[in-house]
């Protein structure tokens, strides 16, 4: 890779930040294991995440991510979502 700095053509082997591999953090952890929770709720409820995001006032993409462990749920988005699966939302959380 060639890295060019103040018009200094450097030769070396450089790894860009974005480039390296990320830790998992427990947060990370904790917002899969949520996610996880989440979908299966739904799945027992016979919900798409499509119908569990309209149910809930939220983006259909948005449900997927916080599924996935990619988002971090607020509050009250997690307590929209137990009200549309009709569970508390300690049910959940459960697990942490």
């Amino acid at each position: 890779m060639v890295l060019i700095v103040r018009g200094h053509m450097i030769r070396e082997n450089v790894k860009l930040l974005s480039m390296k591999k990320k830790r998992k953090s427990k947060r990370d952890v904790y917002l899969k294991k949520v996610g996880r929770t989440i979908r299966e709720a739904r799945k027992a409820k016979g919900m798409s995440q499509e119908s569990l995001a309209f149910a809930s006032g939220l983006d259909r993409s948005y449900v997927g991510g916080v599924e996935r462990g990619e988002r971090n749920i607020a509050i009250l988005n997690l307590k929209r979502i137990a009200e549309a699966l009709q569970v508390p939302v300690s049910s959940l959380l459960k697990g942490l």
